[in-house]
């Protein structure tokens, strides 16, 4: 038997699963007939590649050095097809959280001007559904390290980093704390908070930090939907939130916070389902389009130059010309 594209999917999809039994119910297969398969894929390449217990499967020797290059293969397959298949003219619709500027619009239509670009806002859990099924092309979603949302694991799916933030905490300009370089819960105890509804996937952020003031409970002034409503209490109320950067405005002061969580922004789209040049222009466009936003905070400008291990996807876009980006 001579190896094909369609074992080299087989054996991914094996080693992904963790056993045959949860692979074979992937595929819509018999366990029987996938064993089977399996065993001939063994024959072929002269060897086992997993080792059967009553726990899963693990690779054998061989399979550790071939198990990874068979994934690979069948990767590039179904990059090759969807390569193939695509046809020259398309929408792509993209979706992102809280708010879309014009000029992001702007920027990802300019540097994919052969596609038909359609943005989107929506809920995170929202754009996620939607990559699933297909309403959107991709999604730019945010997520907290450390707090995996189970969207993510879904099987099909893929993403890229396009930049790691830190979370602030978003004073009144003139704020007795506004010129801190850090704070620490001592000094936010006292304070009167906005915070998201419950819900919002800011929401655990803010109960973490939370959860770590032994002494009083925050007083809360208002639950808000969104980065813009609390940026706005923040500047007219008096009151202080937790925010990444992207979801701050130049009307108020950040400063950076300890000891909680960092956010991530991700772009999710499905296996297969796109263009490699396309990813990888959107990708480009994406974090050098980040960055110039960051550029428009001085405080958090100031600490990417000063931390660029922090996000080391940003490495090659923290300094030059770049995007215009209204503020």
């Amino acid at each position: 038997m001579n190896l094909e594209i369609r074992h080299a999917r087989v054996v991914a999809m094996i080693a992904e699963s963790g056993s045959i039994s949860k692979a074979a119910a992937k595929l819509a297969l018999p366990q029987p007939s996938l064993t089977y398969q399996l065993r001939r894929i063994e024959k072929a390449i002269g060897g086992d590649l997993f080792v059967r217990s009553s726990f899963g499967i693990t690779p054998t020797p061989l399979g550790e050095r071939l198990i990874p290059m068979l994934v690979d293969l069948a990767n590039r397959a179904d990059a090759v097809m969807a390569e193939a298949s695509s046809p020259p003219s398309e929408v792509l619709r993209i979706g992102n959280a809280e708010w879309t500027p014009v000029t992001l619009r702007d920027a990802l239509r300019a540097s994919l001007p052969e596609l038909d670009v359609q943005t989107v806002t929506m809920d995170p859990a929202a754009g996620m559904a939607a990559v699933i099924s297909g309403g959107l092309s991709v999604a730019l979603v945010p997520w907290l390290e450390g707090i995996t949302p189970g969207t993510l694991l879904e099987p099909g799916l893929t993403m890229e980093i396009i930049a790691r933030e830190p979370v602030w905490v978003a004073l009144p300009r003139g704020h007795r704390l506004a010129g801190q370089p850090v704070l620490t819960e001592s000094s936010l105890s006292d304070l009167n908070w906005v915070r998201r509804v419950r819900g919002n996937w800011f929401h655990p952020v803010e109960e973490y930090l939370f959860g770590r003031f032994d002494q009083k409970i925050p007083n809360v002034l208002h639950y808000v939907g969104g980065h813009a409503e609390a940026m706005a209490w923040v500047r007219d109320a008096n009151a202080v939130a937790l925010t990444p950067p992207t979801g701050a405005t130049d009307e108020v002061a950040l400063v950076g916070v300890s000891s909680v969580p960092r956010s991530q922004l991700l772009l999710v789209w499905r296996k297969g389902s796109l263009h490699l040049n396309t990813v990888s222009v959107l990708v480009n466009t994406l974090r050098e389009y980040y960055c110039e936003y960051a550029r428009t905070i001085p405080q958090v400008w100031a600490w990417m130059i000063e931390h660029p291990a922090e996000s080391p996807e940003l490495a090659d876009y923290l300094t030059g010309p770049g995007l215009t980006v209204a503020s």
